[in-house]
C-alpha cells in the first residue's frame, strides 16, 4: 500500500491553508472534505472580518476561493468522511465512510467544531436571516437595534458583553435562575445596562418570515409567555468538536476538543497535528483558523524533513 506525506482531515479555512502550504512544499497532500465541505463557513452569508476582503463576501464564495486555490497547487481533494484511524506506528492508518483505507507519514487534522442549536423549526427557517451562533462574526449587522443571546455559560456572557457594545439593549435568555458561566463574567453580564437578563426562560419561537423580528419566551416558574420585539438572535449554547474518529487516540479536553503542544499543532502523537476549531476553544474564527492550518503543514512539513521522508 502507498504511503503518503500528508493527509488533511477537514475543509474549512484550516484544512484548505494547511493544504496550500503542503502543496507548495511538495508534500502531495490529499484532503478528505467531511461530511460538511467547506465547515461552518458555508451557513454564513456575508464575511466582512477576513483580512483581503474589503467589500466583504459571502461565506460559501469565500470558501470556493480556498478550495480553488488549494486546487491550483494539486491537492487531490477528496468529497468523503474519515471514520476510523489508526496512530499507532510511525504510519499512521485512516478509513474512509466507503471503506477505503489509507495511510501517511503525517496527519492534519481540521475537521472543526459544530454549533449546538435550540431545535426549533423557526431557528433553521431564519438561519442567516437575523439567526446567529457567532456574535463576532455577524453583531456589526445589527448594530443600534435590539437583538438576542441564549444561554448560560460564558460563551453567551462574553456574546452579550460584546453585542452590548454595538446594540442599545441585549436580552440575555437563561433557562435557569443562575448562570453556568465564571462569576467574572456573571459579573459583567450583571452590571452592565445594556443587558437585561430573562431568567428561568426558554424561547418557544423565534419570528419572522424573512428576517428575525422578534422572539417568544415562556418563563418555566409562572408558564407566563411573552413576545418581544428584536432583530437578531444570537444561540451560544456551547460548541461540539468533530474529533470523535480521534478519541482513544489523542489527548482532549473534557468537550472534546484536540489538545496540541502550546505554541504548535503538534498532538501527542507523533506526525499527528490539529488545527482550526477542532483544537480552538476560544478563538474560533476564519482567521485564526486560517492561521492555525499553515501553522500545522509547516509543522508537517519539519517532521517530514526531520525523518527523511521529503
Amino acid at each position: 500500500m502507498e504511503i503518503h506525506h500528508t493527509i488533511i482531515v477537514g475543509s474549512g479555512p484550516a484544512g484548505y491553508t494547511a493544504a496550500i502550504y503542503a502543496a507548495r512544499a511538495n508534500m502531495n497532500p490529499i484532503l478528505y472534505t467531511g461530511s460538511e465541505p467547506g465547515g461552518q463557513l458555508m451557513i454564513t452569508t456575508e464575511v466582512e472580518n477576513y483580512p483581503g476582503y474589503p467589500k466583504g463576501i459571502h461565506g460559501p464564495q469565500m470558501m470556493e476561493d480556498f478550495k480553488n486555490q488549494a486546487e491550483r497547487f494539486n491537492t487531490d481533494i477528496r468529497y468523503e468522511r474519515i471514520t476510523q484511524v489508526d496512530f499507532t506506528g510511525p504510519v499512521h492508518t485512516l478509513w474512509t465512510e466507503s471503506g477505503e483505507i489509507i495511510q501517511a507519514h503525517t496527519v492534519i487534522i481540521s475537521t472543526g467544531a459544530s454549533a449546538k442549536w435550540l431545535g426549533l423549526p423557526s431557528e433553521q427557517k431564519l438561519m442567516n436571516k437575523g439567526v446567529s451562533a457567532c456574535a463576532v462574526c455577524d453583531g456589526f449587522f445589527f448594530k443600534g437595534k435590539e437583538v438576542a443571546v441564549v444561554g448560560g455559560g460564558d460563551t453567551a456572557a462574553e456574546e452579550a458583553s460584546y453585542l452590548a457594545k454595538l446594540c442599545p439593549k441585549v436580552h440575555l435568555i437563561v433557562r435557569r435562575d443562575q448562570m453556568r458561566a465564571s462569576k467574572i463574567m456573571q459579573e459583567r453580564v450583571a452590571n452592565n445596562p445594556a443587558i437585561q437578563i430573562h431568567w428561568n426562560s426558554e424561547t418557544q419561537e423565534i419570528l419572522g418570515d424573512d428576517e428575525v423580528v422578534g422572539m417568544r419566551l415562556l418563563n418555566n416558574q409562572t408558564q407566563q409567555v411573552s413576545e418581544i420585539p428584536i432583530s437578531a438572535f444570537f444561540v451560544a449554547i456551547g460548541h461540539k468538536p468533530n474529533s470523535d474518529p480521534f478519541v482513544n487516540w489523542l489527548d482532549m479536553d473534557e468537550q472534546g476538543y484536540i489538545k496540541t503542544i502550546p505554541g504548535t499543532s503538534k498532538t501527542k502523537v507523533e506526525g499527528v497535528f490539529a488545527s482550526g476549531d477542532v483544537q480552538d476553544r476560544i478563538y474560533r474564527q476564519a482567521v485564526t483558523a486560517a492561521g492555525s492550518g499553515c501553522m500545522a503543514a509547516l509543522d508537517a512539513e519539519r517532521y517530514l524533513t526531520d525523518h527523511g521522508v521529503i
